[in-house]
């Protein structure tokens, strides 16, 4: 018996929808990055510069897409047969219904463990607050010598003093030689800091190396190694790998350095600078003392003109001339009075002249007359 359904009961999915309401369903449930390990195989690079590959194990493989903006933040592209582990979205490819991951980071799968580690031991040290900002000290304006934790065979070593002749060639630079990769490498550094700490020979530390894969750098990813460097008396700096290598010691220590030859140039003072500084200071010096001694000269000056006049010679030159001064206004005084006399006397007896004699006046001439 044939049973037959209306399709108007019936809710009829196209291809393109179906594919998009699965591609919903897997984003919607798997809204965050996963971690995938396999084998890489089928790999291809169109000219878009996007990866396409296959992660595979012994019994599944998955679609894989690395996008270009992403495949170039690699060292280097994945291989064929290569071991990897990949953090990646889950998603659908609509156009041929592929299930696929969208990477966002890829790395050797070896890798991987340590990446666990790394990531672990950093949360915990940070929650412990062995990174925090106040702990960090400041580095010296002028050391007076600069230490060195690194290996001496390598190359880091060469960049650090190439620097420090260049910025600045007196300088004195004190090398504390440590293995820098393999088995109790971390031990040796951490040793070393605690030893360069109780020395004190020098005003700030440097520690450096080569870039390397996480496995090659792990010496500086281990606890003792950060709290060792949080121990030392003496401020760190810490230059390990490249710019894009960010290891536990680079949280720990008090200013990170993208390279050996950046953290030489952080405590390095700068010739050419401090020679301009000089030279401006020099300049700066000379001007205030001329302005000092045109303003003691002119003290000086006004300080001799006031000797001059309290002087006992000056004042009795003084009063000589004011003793002068007055004696001419005396003689001018006593020759006007003189003449004023003069003119009366002269007036009275022209008066007398002009008037005729009284009677006793005449009696006396007479008198003269008859003797």
């Amino acid at each position: 018996m044939t049973i037959i359904t209306s399709t108007a009961a019936r809710e009829v999915y196209t291809v393109t929808r179906l594919n998009q309401a699965v591609r919903r369903l897997l984003e919607e449930t798997f809204p965050f990055l996963v971690w995938v390990e396999g084998e890489v195989s089928n790999l291809s690079q169109p000219a878009s510069g996007h990866l396409y590959f296959s992660l595979k194990d012994a019994s599944a493989q998955a679609r894989c897409a690395l996008f270009r903006n992403r495949a170039q933040l690699l060292r280097g592209l994945p291989r064929n047969g290569q071991q990897v582990l990949v953090q990646a979205r889950i998603s659908l490819y609509e156009p041929r219904g592929d299930f696929q991951l969208i990477v966002e980071r890829l790395e050797e799968a070896g890798a991987g463990a340590l990446r666990r580690a790394y990531d672990e031991l950093r949360l915990r040290l940070e929650r412990e607050g062995l990174f925090a900002a106040e702990h960090k000290r400041p580095l010296p304006r002028f050391p007076r010598r600069v230490g060195v934790i690194t290996s001496t065979s390598g190359a880091a070593i060469q960049d650090v003093l190439s620097i420090l002749r260049r910025r600045f060639p007196a300088l004195p630079v004190l090398v504390y030689p440590v293995p820098v990769q393999g088995d109790g490498a971390g031990a040796e550094i951490a040793r070393m800091i605690d030893l360069a700490s109780r020395r004190r020979d020098c005003d700030v530390l440097l520690l450096v190396r080569g870039g390397g894969s996480l496995e090659d750098l792990w010496a500086f990813n281990e606890e003792a190694v950060a709290r060792a460097i949080r121990a030392s008396a003496i401020p760190i700096v810490c230059g390990v790998g490249h710019e894009t290598d960010v290891t536990i010691a680079d949280f720990a220590a008090d200013l990170r350095a993208p390279t050996p030859s950046a953290a030489a140039e952080l405590v390095s003072p700068d010739r050419q600078e401090w020679r301009r500084q000089f030279s401006a200071g020099q300049d700066r010096l000379l001007a205030a003392t001329r302005r000092r001694l045109a303003a003691q000269r002119q003290r000086l000056i006004w300080a001799d003109q006031r000797l001059a006049r309290q002087h006992p010679k000056r004042r009795l030159l003084d009063r000589s001339q004011r003793l002068d001064e007055l004696d001419q206004r005396l003689r001018q005084a006593l020759r006007t009075k003189l003449e004023r006399l003069r003119a009366q006397t002269a007036s009275l007896c022209l008066r007398l002249r002009l008037q005729k004699p009284t009677a006793a006046v005449q009696r006396r001439q007479e008198r003269r007359q008859r003797i």
